[in-house]
């Protein structure tokens, strides 16, 4: 049995769920009236300009419908409905990497939004179902625009920026976006970089036949090329609009955002989020699982290019009326002690970030930490992977002094928020563990004919009832939904939304995941589909054949590891760089190989298919326990393992 960390007492006391008695009864409540309960928080928490008159339709699933009937605003529930009691309070502490900071109060946030909404209309001419792509770096005017979209009813799709010119031009062509708004650069790592010359590139290898407008906020001001008639300067527009833009009134199910997201195929997958369920769950999830109150500064450290950011970083603190910090550079710059001495300098109450920085600083500053007050923390959170017990102790010791809780968050792109974690005042914590599911939602471990696992033994991780904040479609793809989420699980002959993890119970009934049982790996808590890789490097000339697989990492939880088939003899150090060149060209940095193995083979079976499972064993060290007598060629399997154990 792992260590059980208890809640710390008077923290539960002015908790909003104190105890596990009160975790029990709203599961209780939610087993009970799944609709009636999910009607009340949706009555309770969001500002509707005309109710709804139903909760949940099922009547065309999985393709279901939320609060039908109900009209509301995103943009006016994070700000408009603040401004009588929240004017003059911090909405957004924005700090550069070079030290600068904006504070911006959120009647500035609403004013900079409404001009901001204004400009799209009146100069690009975007409207209500219009998509645009944002391609931004961590400074305040992605806030702005997420929520000046959201204001006038355009869907947003924001673009990770470190992504390369062509995995932005597919998502520019997939989403047929009107506009992107793109920065001149930013800072990291103490240097300036430029981001306008890869929209540049976007347009000029197909996606100007799709996009034909780009807005340009300028950062850094360093020297970019501007298009007459395509390319306009933020800087300069903005100023002239208007500071007052009534908010278009949305259905609760019209669209908020795409965010692309790798998936087993070669193709990236627009998940679809709509309005009132993913702002209801933004929210709820807000106030239970970080306990956030009004006073209190919230620091999620995700980019707003991942669903983190767009969730924990800008949606659900503004929708709290909270206030939300963003930080543009790296973790470690100008000194490992750079995120300590923030949340020194701000009063960070609850502080929000993935295994991978945390063990990153872990190794680089163990004693850092202690030269900083760290006393107005009372939450800390990790998202995106399964945090190692090491890394949990030194996070729960030397950043929360042994007296902040931890909530290790379980959820997904698709959930839109969390699904499976600690409450602080509630839950006894096992480090490695995402604990137990939130009140409302149906997770179950499953084996493959849909029956529950036994304790100690892994299955599928299902979600057996639609939640408000589900994943819609996949754009334009309604098929691939379907055949992606709704096609591996069932329950009493039922399709259920299969999750694509694994996951097992321990004895105590606590749920923990044992990672994805599906061709995609999680870099540093960033989902790269195995198949995207391997299409960009069977461009390669030198690679017959190809698999790419996941495998351990002690900083970035995984690894791309590459085995290789090449059609002629070929230096190993040579073959991984140009290797990393194709994958940088055609998918940007975070999804470069950390090494390769030249193999004779690949464990195929009679019909041609790679059993990748086999070789994300040999990667991870562990025993082959797969039946290998239906292979093509068993031998090959013995040679690869033989081959393998010579990196080490």
């Amino acid at each position: 049995m792992s260590q059980i960390f208890e809640p710390n007492r008077a923290f539960a006391k002015e908790a909003r769920i104190k105890n596990m008695c009160e975790y029990k009864e709203l599961r209780l409540q939610a087993d009970e009236d799944y609709e009636g309960y999910w009607g009340k928080l949706a009555q309770e928490k969001l500002d509707w300009f005309e109710p709804f008159n139903t909760v949940l339709d099922e009547s065309n699933a999985p393709f279901y419908k939320w609060f039908s009937g109900g009209k509301l605003n995103v943009t006016h529930q994070c700000i408009g409905r603040h401004l009588k009691t929240r004017k003059n309070k911090a909405a957004i502490i924005w700090e550069g990497e070079d030290g600068s900071r904006r504070i911006i109060p959120y009647l500035l946030l609403y004013y900079r939004v409404n001009r901001f909404a204004n400009l799209l209309k009146n100069k690009f001419g975007i409207k209500k179902g219009d998509r645009v792509v944002l391609y931004m770096p961590m400074i305040p005017e992605a806030a702005f625009a997420m929520l000046a979209c959201a204001k006038i009813g355009a869907i947003h799709s924001v673009v990770f920026g470190g992504f390369s010119a062509e995995a932005l031009k597919d998502r520019i062509i997939d989403a047929e976006a009107k506009l992107v708004i793109t920065a001149d650069g930013a800072y990291r790592r103490g240097t300036p970089y430029l981001l306008k010359p890869m929209v540049d590139k976007a347009l000029e290898e197909g996606a100007e036949e799709i996009c034909k407008q780009v807005l340009v906020v300028k950062r850094n001001f360093e020297h970019i090329d501007m298009v007459e008639g395509r390319d306009f300067v933020y800087n300069d527009l903005i100023n002239l609009e208007s500071q007052h833009c009534e908010p278009e009134v949305m259905d609760a199910e019209d669209p908020l955002f795409l965010l692309y997201t790798s998936g087993s195929t070669g193709k990236p997958k627009g998940v679809q989020h709509n309005s009132a369920g993913y702002i209801l769950w933004a929210q709820y999830t807000m106030e239970h699982v970080f306990d956030v109150k009004e006073n209190d500064t919230f620091w999620c450290t995700a980019d707003v290019g991942w669903i983190t950011g767009h969730t924990y970083l800008v949606y659900g603190p503004l929708a709290m009326g909270a206030t939300t910090v963003m930080y543009e550079g790296v973790p470690q710059h100008p000194n490992i002690g750079r995120w300590w001495n923030m949340i020194e300098e701000l009063r960070i109450n609850q502080f929000y970030t993935a295994p991978t920085a945390i063990r990153l600083l872990h190794k680089l500053g163990p004693d850092e930490p202690s030269k900083y007050d760290l006393s107005s923390l009372k939450v800390l959170g990790t998202v995106g992977e399964p945090i190692n017990p090491d890394a949990w102790m030194w996070y729960y010791n030397e950043i929360g002094g042994g007296r902040c809780p931890i909530v290790d968050t379980w959820w997904q792109t698709e959930t839109g928020g969390h699904m499976i974690t600690p409450l602080p005042g509630a839950t006894p914590i096992k480090p490695g563990s995402a604990t137990f599911p939130l009140p409302g939602i149906m997770a179950e471990i499953m084996d493959e004919e849909g029956n529950p696992t036994p304790v100690g033994e892994k299955g599928f991780l299902c979600i057996t009832k639609p939640w408000p904040s589900m994943i819609r479609n996949i754009w334009g793809d309604p098929a691939r939904f379907e055949k992606s989420y709704f096609g591996d699980c069932k329950k009493d002959g039922k399709p259920v939304y299969f999750t694509g993890d694994g996951a097992m119970y321990d004895e105590d009934g606590y749920i923990i995941i044992t990672g994805r049982t599906d061709d995609v790996i999680n870099v540093s808590g960033h989902r790269m589909g195995t198949a995207e890789i391997e299409a960009a490097i069977g461009d390669h000339p030198n690679i017959a054949e190809m698999a790419v697989v996941g495998r351990p990492d002690p900083i970035k939880g995984e690894g791309v590891f590459a085995y290789v088939v090449v059609k002629n003899e070929e230096d190993k150090t040579s073959l991984l760089k140009s290797l990393n060149t194709i994958i940088i060209k055609e998918i940007g940095p975070i999804a470069k190989i950390d090494d390769i193995l030249v193999v004779p083979g690949l464990p195929k079976t009679r019909s041609g298919k790679i059993m990748r499972r086999i070789l994300r064993s040999i990667a991870k060290g562990e025993a082959i326990t797969q039946d290998t007598s239906t292979l093509e060629d068993p031998s090959v399997v013995e040679e690869i393992e033989s081959l393998y154990k010579t990196l080490a």
